[in-house]
């Protein structure tokens, strides 16, 4: 697959998003440990693993824009998943 160019400048903010939402999603599925989840929940915490999961290997890799995609839907659904204790 091929990655689209960033500039240095976009590359940059491109990992800094990233960090950003990884953390921010991380946060929330802390707060989820030791709780009590239903189905839906559960299956939440499962995408949320996956997408973090997938974000840090495009990282890895310097796809920086299919990184912080894959972050910023790990950040949205850790969001919902918050809100729904």
């Amino acid at each position: 697959m091929i990655a689209p160019q960033l500039t240095p400048a976009e590359t940059t903010l491109a990992q800094q998003q990233t960090n950003q939402s990884l953390a921010i999603a991380e946060k929330n599925l802390m707060a989820a440990n030791g709780k009590r989840l239903n189905a839906a929940q559960a299956d939440l915490v499962s995408k949320i693993k996956g997408f973090i999961k997938d974000a840090r290997e495009a990282a890895q890799i310097g796809d920086w824009s299919r990184a912080r995609s894959l972050a910023k839907k790990a950040q949205v659904l850790s969001e919902d998943l918050a809100g729904s204790f």
